[in-house]
This record gives C-alpha cells, structure tokens and sequence, in this order.
C-alpha cells in the first residue's frame, strides 16, 4: 500500500469514528502533498510524499518552540497532538546513538580529517538516512566528530 493510499484510509476511518483531530490532521497532509503534485505536474512517490510529510513536521515543531516560548500551553498541547498523529506517517526516527554511529562510519569510508570535509560527510550521512534523523542533529554531530 502506498503512502498515498494510506492517508487516503485513515482519513476514510477518522471521519468513520469521528477523530476531528485526526480528520484535521491528514486533510493538512494531503493537501500539502496536492499542492507539491501541481507543482510538480505528476503524482508524487512515497519518498517525496515523505519528504512533504517531514517539513510539515518541522513547522509543527517550530510552532510548538515558538508557543512554549509564549507561554500558550494550550496551544503547545494541540499542536504536540497533531505532531504525533503527523510523526505516524513518518519513518522510524534513529535514536542519537544510531546517528553519531552512522556519522562516524561515513567518516571512516570518506577517510574525512576536518570541517573542510563536512560537505561531503553531511551529503552522504543525509542520503543514508533520509527522513530518518533530523538534518541538526546530524550537522552536530558531524561538527563535534570533526572538530569544529
């Protein structure tokens, strides 16, 4: 079943039970993935509907900073909600020991020495773990394994 399918089933299922939230949610996704396919001029694939998914997730996390910095919880909590439901339709995120080893052993392939190399270490790192870790937490751990 593709991503696309999916969505399209657990919105069919959250109108059936009445999750509002949920509803909401997925409605937000596929019409973010609508407007990348005009854009486009095609269907997107899995991976592209994932990379949509992604920065939907990142602006919900911005929000959810930007809330707790003004001190409206109920805010924070809404959108920690939609987050969860967001985060679902994304792959298995790495824990940060799984990424710093990851980084070391591109490091180790490239034969990288310093922070001259980090182009090259970030380009590869990021298509080996495309969705899969957050782009700062890997650029951190490039920076501290590189010494910069």
């Amino acid at each position: 079943m593709s991503l696309s399918e999916k969505l399209a089933d657990d919105l069919k299922s959250a109108m059936k039970s009445g999750d509002r939230a949920k509803v909401s949610v997925i409605r937000m996704v596929k019409s973010a993935v609508k407007n990348r396919e005009i854009e486009k001029g095609s269907p997107l694939s899995d991976d592209e509907i994932t990379a949509v998914i992604h920065s939907i997730s990142k602006q919900v996390k911005d929000s959810i900073e930007q809330f707790s910095k003004g001190g409206r919880q109920d805010l924070v909590q809404k959108e920690s909600e939609e987050l969860a439901i967001i985060q679902s339709y994304l792959p298995q995120q790495l824990s940060p020991d799984e990424v710093k080893t990851e980084v070391e052993k591109v490091i180790r392939e490239i034969n990288a020495t310093s922070v001259k190399d980090m182009g090259r270490v970030m380009k590869e790192v990021m298509s080996r773990l495309k969705g899969r870790a957050d782009g700062k937490l890997i650029n951190q751990f490039v920076k501290d394994v590189l010494g910069g």
